[in-house]
């Protein structure tokens, strides 16, 4: 049998990459880089492939992840109830459990046809900016709407009204590749009606947000702050067109504004406050971070709804579940790499870097020393995102600014584990709004600072394509 060096000689020629191309040829796989968790990797391919601890995680400490997985998967339920550990639902929500958006804590998708309810997109609701707002902006990134708030729920207890209900249409879009080959994307348009509270602000703002896989979040917490800036910096000395920007967020425990990491727009600074927030705008529980039910002052039935907090105002997510679910989900293990070695999937690694995909979602870090759990410390890990906020275009605008974000950027989003969305989630549905039916469309609806790299990949023939395709499911 040919040597591989020799069978990938062979394969470059048949994609046509020649040797005068600046991106780098890959022969053989990285040292260590199937293990994209680091230590922390775990080896699952099935449908559970997202819901394991990290791999370095000893016994002693499994039996707090199995306690936070199972707040973060059993539903919650009106109160008041007997169930006094898991009562306060709502009044309004989006869904009952964590697990409810966060499906076997892989990708959410948007609402087919025959859904009754969005369930895993939600939409996300803004008015424009304004002086007389500052300090709103300033803590929440956004002016909420005035009589539906920040965030569309399409669910609510017995009593109450749900705030409406949400539908997605799609208008095809047809692109082309150089060798002729057409692919018709799908373009959304979304659907807000029977509004339960009257009409909305005219000019209000609507982004619709599929929950993304919840694998490394920890990990990509203890990167440090400073190799998310030194990404900025190395693209603006680049002067390639490339230019990510940091967002600046609202903490809420410390009281200032500090570096954004979380989120399709990096709004949220840390896990916890994500948590925090998850609770309350997808399932209307209170928190010590956030104590009040998000009902806005046009809501009253949701404001005298009856509430789950404790005898003594205890909140109905007391700070231990707090702790245990911010425990779980710092804890949720990124699958390990497949065919790492296999000729096709590194000469799509090599297309990947010729197109320049690497530019924004930058594959390497090793996390800090201080890191908040040591399991996930000094781990060289592989996510290929640098955190940052970049300008995909008009095609992907939601048209709606968050703290610094404008409404063309979006996060880079990692891509650790995209290949097994399949099997995890049992659909291939992409991008913040869940438009791409495949990688293959994800990649095409890239534009803005990513037209290069679009480009590139449209002049691509249907082996290069293939091999891109096969790089991106070994991730």
């Amino acid at each position: 049998m040919p040597s591989l060096p020799l069978r990938l000689s062979a394969l470059f020629l048949a994609l046509g990459l020649s040797a005068c191309d600046d991106a780098p040829k890959f022969t053989r796989a990285e040292p260590g880089e199937a293990r994209s968790g680091g230590s922390a990797t775990v080896r699952k391919t099935d449908q559970n492939a997202f819901s394991m601890p990290s791999a370095n995680l000893p016994p002693s400490r499994r039996v707090d992840f199995s306690v936070g997985n199972s707040f973060f998967r059993s539903p919650w339920v009106i109160a008041p109830s007997t169930t006094t550990a898991r009562d306060g639902l709502g009044p309004l929500f989006n869904t009952n459990a964590c697990q409810g958006c966060h499906i076997k804590d892989g990708r959410g998708h948007p609402p087919t046809p025959d859904d009754v309810n969005a369930v895993s997109m939600l939409v996300r609701l803004s008015i424009p900016d304004a002086p007389a707002y500052a300090k709103v902006i300033e803590q929440l990134g956004v002016v909420p709407e005035p009589v539906y708030g920040g965030q569309f729920q399409d669910m609510a207890v017995p009593g109450v009204a749900p705030e409406g209900k949400v539908r997605v249409d799609y208008t095809a879009v047809p692109i082309r590749f150089k060798d002729g080959t057409e692919v018709e994307l799908r373009k959304p348009r979304l659907n807000i009606t029977q509004l339960g509270y009257g009409p909305m602000h005219p000019d209000t703002r609507f982004s619709a947000r599929v929950a993304p896989p919840m694998i490394g979040l920890g990990l990509l917490e203890a990167i440090p702050d400073e190799a998310i800036l030194a990404n900025a910096q190395a693209q603006a000395k680049a002067n390639n067109g490339i230019s990510g920007q940091p967002n600046r967020v609202w903490d809420d425990a410390r009281q200032k504004t500090v570096l954004g990491r979380f989120g399709w727009k990096a709004g949220q600074p840390n896990l916890n406050q994500q948590n925090v927030h998850a609770f309350s705008g997808d399932m209307g529980l209170t928190t010590s971070l956030k104590p009040f039910d998000d009902c806005t002052d046009a809501q009253t039935a949701c404001k005298q709804a009856p509430s789950g907090n404790g005898p003594n105002g205890e909140p109905e997510v007391s700070d231990n579940i707090l702790r245990l679910v911010l425990f779980y989900s710092r804890n949720l293990a990124v699958p390990a790499r497949r065919d790492v070695n296999a000729p096709e999937v590194l000469a799509g690694k090599t297309l990947f870097y010729q197109a320049g995909c690497q530019s924004c979602h930058t594959p390497k870090y090793t996390t800090a020393a201080n890191a908040a759990e040591p399991e996930l410390a000094n781990q060289v890990i592989r996510p290929y995102s640098d955190l940052l906020l970049h300008d995909m275009g008009d095609g992907l605008a939601d048209n709606r600014s968050e703290f610094q974000a404008s409404g063309r950027q979006w996060r880079t989003a990692p891509l650790w584990g995209i290949g097994l969305t399949q099997a995890v989630s049992g659909h291939t549905q992409f991008l913040h709004d869940g438009r791409a039916r495949n990688l293959l469309e994800a990649v095409l609806w890239h534009g803005g600072e990513a037209q290069a790299a679009q480009q590139q990949v449209l002049s691509f023939n249907a082996e290069q394509r293939a091999a891109l395709l096969a790089f991106l499911n070994s991730l």
